[in-house]
């Protein structure tokens, strides 16, 4: 791999989180030869896990998914605290050399394809001096994550000014906020808001959680016995095992849920009736309008959240806020909630390509009108792949196929000659939908907005399939061939129609 020095390279990785560095295994692994380097907008690697500092913060997928397919997690508990993954992200790469590989503080603000010379202009934006410069690449891997990492969404609350206490997103989290003692509110009913009431609950006064309408929240085991089983197995085993039966566990609740709606629907339902006091008002707290997996399934582990509730430190609250006070929140019910300190658990802003502008061949890209293809490159665009985790399973799972495929391709490109690859538009037969199919509200806020994501075909290979098993057949051993175009050198040496594998 090129030096710091260095100012083309055959791969550039954007980012520096779980992904990018996954990326950049993968390829150290399986293309060697190749000269790779990572941008990394912020000071520091992790993405997700170095930027979220807020209380109890942790993943919503279980760690032996979560973990790479080449390092298996080798702790003993399932969920794991953004710190623990964190260290295991900055560890891998440091012991792989990685970290040396990083160039910090360069944020791609815009990406240039030459067809003419086979490679793309990046423009960085370099936060630490102040100063642009340019690199080129032969290939260009995105693992940007789909949000904004500056700043997350915060709806406009009228009368948020008057209000005497301090107002916090979990994206922002101040290092010297101290809840201890205090009443809280959180706003919100995602994951984030799931995580924070218990940590915040531990010694504040009392936590409330405000949300307009409730989500699935479903308690799981932290540990569980059965790893234990299988960790008396060598441990490279052990690690396989434990990974694919928390992968098909997953894989399981997802289609049940899509098949069954009203049969998991009960299943959860039993759940919150054995963590909660009897005569709760579930129907209205706990009862979704939406069917399981229409958004994304909050996990409470050892049901955190729950005891909570019973012991008294917190509770729910599902009412619409008409608008902020001095000393804390008016509802529309009219009731009042006093507050030392509000959080706003509002969501996040969905950002494609971290932001970053494409041109190919002088002509701008506007990738929320492309359509995406095997949901890792984006039609009429050459030599450039993106990575989006599932969003019914862990993360890592999906990004560590999407590496592997990028890795399949670029040694096809090396055996044939070719210096580029382009996926080509599905056509007028085939009709588009949106790259997500959630219903939740970050997801319905992204579509039509600046930085958006591609459209999907409705077949093969322009579908973005959230299938695990069916994306292990496509990714690792199916052809990378179909519905691309190759050419061995550049247009203005090569016939008018690029030559088809």
């Amino acid at each position: 791999m090129a030096g710091q020095g260095s100012k083309h390279f055959d791969v550039l990785i954007v980012g520096a989180g779980l992904s990018g560095i996954g990326a950049a295994c993968h390829l150290q692994n399986e293309c060697p030869d190749k000269t790779v380097a990572i941008l990394e907008a912020r000071g520091e690697s992790g993405g997700t896990w170095d930027l979220f500092r807020y209380p109890g913060v942790r993943s919503d997928s279980d760690m032996y998914t979560l973990a790479y397919s080449f390092r298996p997690w080798k702790g003993t508990k399932a969920i794991v605290d953004g710190p623990s993954i964190l260290s295991y992200i900055r560890e891998t790469a440091r012991d792989r050399g990685l970290d040396t590989k990083i160039r910090y503080h360069s944020r791609v603000i815009k990406a240039t394809w030459s067809s003419t010379q086979a490679q793309w202009t990046v423009e960085i934006d370099r936060a630490d001096t102040g100063t642009t410069e340019q690199l080129t690449c032969g290939f260009l891997f995105a693992n940007t994550g789909y949000y904004r990492y500056d700043a997350g969404h915060t709806p406009h609350f009228e009368g948020s000014e008057t209000f005497n206490g301090q107002i916090v997103h979990p994206q922002q989290w101040p290092d010297d906020l101290d809840c201890t003692g205090k009443r809280v509110v959180v706003i919100g009913s995602g994951a984030t808001a799931v995580t924070l009431v218990p940590a915040l609950a531990e010694h504040a006064e009392h936590v409330t959680m405000v949300q307009r309408s409730p989500s699935y929240i479903a308690s799981i085991p932290a540990h569980d016995p059965l790893d234990d089983l299988f960790r008396r197995l060598p441990p490279k085993v052990a690690g396989h095992l434990v990974r694919l039966k928390n992968m098909l566990m997953g894989w399981l609740i997802f289609q049940l849920s899509r098949h069954s709606p009203q049969f998991m629907k009960g299943v959860l339902r039993k759940g919150v009736e054995k963590q909660l006091p009897a005569g709760y008002d579930i129907d209205t707290h706990f009862t979704p309008p939406y069917q399981p997996w229409d958004q994304r399934l909050c996990l409470a582990p050892d049901g955190d959240f729950f005891t909570a509730i019973r012991k008294g430190n917190a509770s729910v609250v599902t009412d619409r806020i008409d608008s902020f006070t001095a000393t804390g929140l008016k509802l529309e019910s009219g009731d009042l909630l006093e507050a030392d300190v509000i959080i706003t658990a509002t969501g996040l802003t969905l950002l494609m390509l971290g932001g970053m502008k494409i041109e190919v061949d002088g002509r701008p890209i506007d990738v929320s009108e492309a359509v995406t293809y095997k949901s890792v490159m984006i039609c009429g665009v050459p030599n450039l792949a993106f990575t989006f985790g599932y969003t019914n399973a862990s993360w890592t799972l999906k990004s560590d196929l999407a590496a592997t495929y990028v890795c399949r391709l670029l040694k096809r490109m090396d055996e044939r000659g070719f210096v580029s690859c382009t996926p080509v538009e599905p056509g007028p037969l085939v009709p588009t939908a949106p790259y997500l199919d959630l219903s939740s509200g970050y997801v319905r806020r992204s579509e039509g907005t600046p930085g958006a994501f591609p459209k999907q075909g409705t077949r093969a290979p322009w579908r973005v399939r959230h299938n695990y098993p069916l994306d292990i057949l496509m990714f690792r051993y199916g052809t990378v061939e179909d519905g691309v175009e190759f050419s061995r050198l550049a247009p203005e040496r090569v016939s008018p129609k690029p030559s088809t594998i």
